[in-house]
C-alpha cells in the first residue's frame, strides 16, 4: 500500500473548510456545493474540528434543532484524528474501521495539507486490484 501523499497528488489541492462560528446551514451548503461529506473546521490555519454529514444528522436533524441557528462549533467533532502524508493507506483503512470514521485530515508539521475519505481509499484499492489483474493477464498470455 502506498503513502497518503500519493493519493493527495491525484486530487485537487482544494481544502474544503468552514469556521466554528458558521451556521450549520451555511456549512451544509458548502458540503452540497463541493459534493463532499465532511469539512475541516479551522480557525485561521489551525484545525479545530471536523464537521460531517453524520454530525448534522445525529446532532441537529434527529434532535429537531434548526440548522440556521446552530453553529458548527456546537456539533463538530473536536477530537480530530489525523494522519501524516507518510501514513500508509492500509493503516488509514484500519484506523477508519477501528474509530468508525469516514474522513481523515492529513497534517504535515502542524499544517493541514488535505483530507482523505473512505471513498478515496476504496478507489485506490480498486485501481490497484485492476492493475494487478491486467499484469497477471498479460503474464499468462505471454
Amino acid at each position: 500500500m502506498k503513502p497518503v501523499s500519493e493519493l493527495l497528488k491525484q486530487r485537487s489541492p482544494a481544502l474544503f473548510r468552514t469556521e466554528p462560528d458558521t451556521t450549520v446551514f451555511d456549512a451544509l451548503q458548502v458540503l452540497a456545493t463541493h459534493e463532499v461529506g465532511a469539512l475541516m473546521v479551522m480557525v485561521g490555519e489551525q484545525l479545530v474540528g471536523v464537521l460531517s454529514e453524520r454530525d448534522y444528522t445525529r446532532k441537529v436533524a434527529l434532535l429537531g434543532k434548526n440548522s440556521r441557528e446552530v453553529r458548527v462549533s456546537e456539533i463538530m467533532t473536536a477530537n480530530v484524528i489525523t494522519v501524516s502524508p507518510q501514513t500508509r493507506t492500509r493503516d488509514c483503512m484500519a484506523l477508519m474501521s477501528q474509530k468508525r470514521i469516514r474522513h481523515l485530515p492529513v497534517v504535515d508539521a502542524g499544517k493541514v495539507v488535505g483530507m482523505i475519505s473512505i471513498r478515496d481509499l476504496m478507489d485506490d484499492i480498486i485501481a490497484s486490484h485492476e492493475q494487478t489483474i491486467e499484469q497477471l493477464t498479460s503474464y499468462i498470455q505471454s
